[in-house]
């Protein structure tokens, strides 16, 4: 039984500690979809997509309204595009007009952004795979709502090395199709390795193949409240830190179940996970720079950092388990330079940097995420930062994911706008030596040996 304290409380974290749900995500499974007729599979893809999802939007305000809990996005996921235009998408362009059909799908819905146009490709890819792949740069650019992911590795298959070389080709293609708008387009194309099946956020999503046809999974966002609840333990020792966040993951997480379990009702879809990741945003005070600075830190970046964070993510989860059954997708602690105010603050002032980030991602939830580049970076080296970031993932068995962006025209130093929820971002400067020897080998990075564990 929920009391009027914990209502007065949830409603604090709402108001005052910027507490929100980041976004309730439909999956939609579009296997039945599957035509070989192009224009077919298209009328078959919008239609299921319109008829599941026509009251998503609707039903995640009245929920908002009734409870008072803001819901940032509403956001569909769908079974990876290279499964079901195996049969109908013969080149590149073919795959271009399914990606035309997702986006007019959203529009039409009012969803913010449509996850799933993506290749699961960690041992090897068909040629539907890789049209697919060969077809991001122009579908980003020609479309607004439609978010692309690849998965080029996992623990268990070793890395795609072909996929990496590729992707660095791809990036770097995606940043020149979208160099109007400041390469936004790679800003929605994400390059995983062990990639979830039941992750909410994008651009990361999709609706995997072991799902449910259709599944509620939500989103919950609040570095916000773990930083003013570290403010209120400040100087206490590690066993109290831990406890604090811990349980203010715990409150955090049951304000996402609440909302999971109520669209899944209204919509009458099952409920599958809830993501409790401390996503932020570019807002003062919704950072998770500043909830290590809390800590301790003087400045994101400085010696304890990567300790630091590997403290947050793990209470975040311990918390999180402990407030509902179905805790999945990532859930942990986004470290996004452009989407969050303390990491852009310490980009400048020269406390952060790209290898510094590199070593945090060992620990928290994802990667490598909304960091711009300079436009000249070769593809080469987009190769190799993939191929590191992966190889993280691989042997730490876990996530990772690279989101860059190399801005065409811009260089070290300069700022990068991309609006809303992506924030800014400084462009940070890359290695200027060469790894076009090794990403150009070919073939695939073995499993690790404890990947074998049968």
């Amino acid at each position: 039984m929920i009391n009027i304290f914990e209502v007065h409380e949830t409603n604090k974290m709402i108001e005052q500690e910027k507490l929100d749900v980041r976004t309730i995500t439909m999956g939609i499974s579009l296997l039945d979809c599957m035509d070989s007729d192009l224009a077919r599979l298209n009328e078959k893809v919008y239609h299921k997509i319109t008829s599941y999802a026509k009251n998503l939007v609707r039903v995640g305000r009245e929920i908002e309204l009734q409870y008072g809990i803001p819901i940032v996005n509403k956001r569909i996921s769908i079974t990876p595009a290279s499964l079901i235009g195996s049969a109908a998408c013969h080149s590149p362009e073919d795959y271009v007009t399914l990606a035309q059909t997702f986006d007019r799908a959203a529009h039409e819905v009012g969803v913010n952004f449509i996850g799933g146009y993506s290749a699961l490709v960690g041992k090897g890819m068909t040629p539907s795979e890789e049209h697919l792949i060969r077809s991001i740069p122009a579908a980003l650019a020609c479309t607004e709502r439609v978010c692309s992911s690849v998965n080029i590795g996992s623990t268990r298959t070793g890395l795609n090395m072909d996929a990496v070389r590729l992707m660095g080709d791809v990036v770097k293609a995606t940043a020149e199709a979208t160099k109007d708008h400041d390469s936004l387009g790679c800003a929605k194309l994400v390059v995983f390795c062990n990639a979830p099946d039941d992750n909410p956020f994008m651009a990361g999503a999709f609706h995997g193949v072991t799902e449910p046809d259709a599944v509620i999974n939500v989103g919950v966002s609040g570095p916000g409240v773990v930083k003013y609840a570290l403010e209120q333990v400040r100087g206490e020792n590690f066993e109290v830190l831990c406890e604090t966040v811990k349980k203010t993951a715990f409150k955090v997480t049951r304000v996402g179940q609440l909302v999971a379990q109520e669209a899944s009702a209204r919509l009458k879809i099952p409920f599958g996970i809830v993501d409790l990741s401390l996503a932020p945003t570019p807002a003062v005070g919704d950072s998770v720079a500043e909830i290590l600075q809390e800590m301790g830190l003087e400045r994101v970046g400085a010696p304890g950092t990567t300790a630091a964070l590997a403290l947050l993510n793990d209470q975040v989860k311990k918390g999180g388990v402990m407030a509902s059954s179905y805790v999945g997708g990532l859930s942990g602690a986004f470290i996004p330079v452009s989407e969050d105010q303390g990491m852009i603050d310490a980009v400048n002032e020269g406390a952060l940097t790209f290898e510094k980030l590199e070593a945090m991602t060992c620990v928290c939830s994802v990667g490598l995420d909304m960091i711009a580049i300079p436009g000249d970076t070769p593809a080469a080296s987009i190769a190799g930062i993939i191929a590191d970031e992966a190889a993280i993932g691989m042997i730490n068995q876990k996530t990772t994911a690279v989101r860059v962006i190399p801005v065409i025209g811009k260089g070290v130093g300069e700022i990068v706008e991309f609006g809303g929820l992506l924030g800014y971002a400084p462009i940070m400067p890359v290695s200027r030596f060469s790894c076009e020897g090794f990403v150009n080998r070919g073939g695939r990075i073995p499993a690790p040996i404890h990947s074998f564990k049968n």
